[in-house]
């Protein structure tokens, strides 16, 4: 490939990323799932050192820093036991196992969240948009939702497995997470 047709190929998908920046309508229906703390889970009084301190620097790097974990790093990938996914930063219930399945992608994957508990927003750090999702209290980024996935949804909510912990069924789930 000459330069002139890299220069023209970068133009281009540059352009279309500030293009898509700009015009209105939806591009994903996840952008559709809402997303913000209310009164049944307000948002969690932690800065950003106090998460620092608290988490492991990598869950932290993940969920604050918008990190990504390598691919078939994380044992939740192969979980499928009956049992809920959880917030790592601040506990709050985010996927239940019914709804997880093996996409093949080395990341935990479901087709849907629990309902009300993740919120959305356009991601352009790959330069064409992707749809992010992020845990609705503490705000930690969990990882992107594609349209590839199963039915019934036909969406691949692909999750950051150090953003999660897995709580079996017949465990109690922690108590949420308020402050430092």
């Amino acid at each position: 490939m000459n330069r002139r047709k890299l220069l023209t190929g970068l133009l281009c998908a540059t352009g279309a990323a500030a293009a898509a920046r700009l015009l209105p309508g939806r591009l994903h229906a996840a952008e559709e799932t809402g997303g913000k703390a209310d009164d049944e889970f307000p948002p969690v009084n932690i800065t950003r050192e106090q998460w620092q301190e608290i988490l492991p620097a990598d869950r932290y790097r993940i969920l604050f820093r918008e990190g990504t974990e390598a691919a078939g790093s994380s044992p939740l990938d192969k979980v499928y036991d009956p049992g809920t996914y959880i917030c790592a930063a601040c506990f709050l219930p985010l996927f239940a196992s019914e709804d997880k399945f093996d996409s093949g992608t080395g990341w935990p994957s479901f087709t849907q969240p629990i309902e009300g508990r993740v919120g959305t927003k356009l991601d352009f750090r790959l330069i064409l948009p992707r749809t992010e999702y992020h845990c609705i209290r503490c705000g930690g980024h969990q990882g992107h939702v594609f349209d590839d996935g199963p039915p019934p949804t036909g969406q691949r909510w692909c999750n950051n497995g150090l953003a999660l912990r897995f709580v079996p069924e017949g465990e109690a789930l922690p108590e949420l997470r308020t402050s430092a």
